[in-house]
């Protein structure tokens, strides 16, 4: 059975810095924006690429069954030495044979240029959640962090190419905020 809609994903921001609000809100190439922050600096380091499951409040919305498996890839985007962005991303295991076959092969490369420079991908609106401790995401973002925050801003939508679709959620790590 499929878990609930993603109804704590919210469509708007609330209670949050104007500086924090600019870098969610932006509906643009997250990789490209930091990059020209970074000046020549960014990197992307995976840290985990394999079959698993989908986070619960992925299910509903990547039309999957609890423990049906899913390629789950996570990347950190980092600004020299320094982790950013926590960036997740889910696509069912069948799409793998169509449309977002090349992923498989990504390595340290960009999700954002991939999704980014093809003008027939489209993308649903961003919906946003302030993560806690209780989100497993919250755990696997914080695990290059010195110091675990009370909780980090995520966001999240589908890319969807010849109806096949890819979740993306990116988790802002309080470094990004550093940035100029």
């Amino acid at each position: 059975m499929n878990a609930a809609p993603l109804s704590d994903w919210h469509p708007a921001l609330s209670s949050i810095s104007p500086r924090a609000r600019s870098w969610l809100q932006n509906r643009g190439s997250l990789t490209q924006l930091i990059q020209r922050r970074c000046c020549g600096e960014f990197s992307v380091k995976p840290v985990f690429q394999s079959l698993a499951a989908a986070c619960g409040d992925e299910l509903a919305v990547m039309n999957l069954r609890r423990n049906e498996l899913a390629l789950v890839r996570e990347v950190y985007l980092y600004c020299g030495e320094t982790p950013v962005v926590f960036a997740h991303s889910v696509v069912a295991r069948q799409d793998l044979r169509g449309a977002w076959r090349s992923l498989i092969g990504l390595g340290n490369k960009s999700l954002g240029t991939v999704l980014f420079t093809n003008p027939i991908v489209k993308r649903t609106p961003l919906r946003f959640k302030k993560l806690t401790a209780a989100h497993p995401l919250f755990t696997r973002a914080c695990r290059k962090l010195q110091v675990k925050p009370a909780n980090l801003w995520a966001r999240r939508s589908l890319f969807t190419l010849h109806g096949q679709s890819i979740l993306v959620t990116e988790v802002f790590l309080p470094s990004i905020l550093e940035l100029a």
